[in-house]
């Protein structure tokens, strides 16, 4: 991971990505979906308010995704649910989010970023790795893809600038799914305000239990972490916290107790980048 220049100074999840598609037919393709996005905007913004429950999410998520991992050709397939789904998020005023609780807004973000990654990659399927889905000169996640009140920004901007610098909660490394192997596990549901913090414990609970990702090595005396541990270290030891105390309480509890004993090495798994995909 590189340092992505943002203000906030934290890596950025991607280090590169390249593409071979043509540009001509890209550009065409990229007009098409534009057009596509736009019109089904434009039907979303005569219906009525913005469903907070994220049910239209919960459908996609429900039929499209299993045990963490996507069935991204039936979303290529048929995308026109989880386009309708982004586009009422793109009608939200930003005025009107402003007013929202912070669990209310926090859940769309974090829904909004899976969604995106979502299409994303459904839009460029089939790809091995969302690594590909960038330009020769823009990664994925700098790519202007994140429609929202009236602007679009990129998947980058949209972690960096707006969730974690409006939310200082590291469990939402937890629920940030950059469509990769290493990734925390996509939930089969959508994030929704009352019940959200139980929902990011969850997934604590499910990525540090992860034994390819996430293990304890009594043993050897290692602590094994993703290494999403070391490139957000700022946002985990945040308020004086250690990294092992951090995760220590989303382990089962035999594993929990030896990592608050200390005397643990902490070294970092390997990353992999292969997609996400069932």
């Amino acid at each position: 991971m590189t340092d992505d220049g943002l203000s906030t100074g934290a890596a950025s999840r991607s280090t590169s990505g390249t593409g071979a598609r043509s540009p001509s037919l890209r550009s065409a393709g990229n007009l098409l979906r534009l057009g596509l996005f736009l019109a089904v905007a434009l039907l979303a913004r005569a219906g009525e308010k913005f469903d907070a429950s994220h049910q239209a999410f919960a459908r996609v998520l429900s039929a499209r995704v299993s045990q963490g991992k996507v069935d991204y050709a039936a979303l290529k397939a048929a995308p026109e649910a989880l386009d309708s789904y982004l586009a009422a998020l793109s009608t939200v005023p930003e005025a009107d989010f402003k007013t929202w609780p912070g669990p209310a807004r926090l859940a769309f973000l974090l829904n909004l970023y899976n969604a995106t990654t979502l299409k994303l990659i459904a839009d460029r399927y089939p790809i091995a790795s969302i690594k590909k889905a960038g330009g020769l000169l823009k990664g994925p996640w700098s790519l202007p893809v994140v429609h929202v009140w009236g602007r679009v920004l990129t998947l980058d901007d949209l972690e960096h600038q707006v969730i974690r610098a409006q939310h200082k909660d590291a469990r939402v490394h937890f629920a940030l799914v950059c469509a990769a192997v290493s990734c925390p596990p996509l939930r089969g549901e959508p994030f929704v305000a009352d019940k959200l913090s139980a929902q990011l414990d969850d997934q604590g609970r499910t990525f540090l239990r992860q034994p390819a990702k996430n293990r304890v090595d009594a043993a050897a005396g290692v602590l094994w972490l993703s290494p999403i541990f070391k490139w957000y270290d700022d946002d985990f030891t945040a308020d004086g916290k250690t990294v092992p105390g951090f995760v220590a309480p989303f382990f089962a509890e035999t594993d929990a107790a030896r990592i608050r004993a200390g005397g643990l090495k902490v070294k970092f798994s390997d990353y992999d980048w292969a997609l996400n995909d069932r």
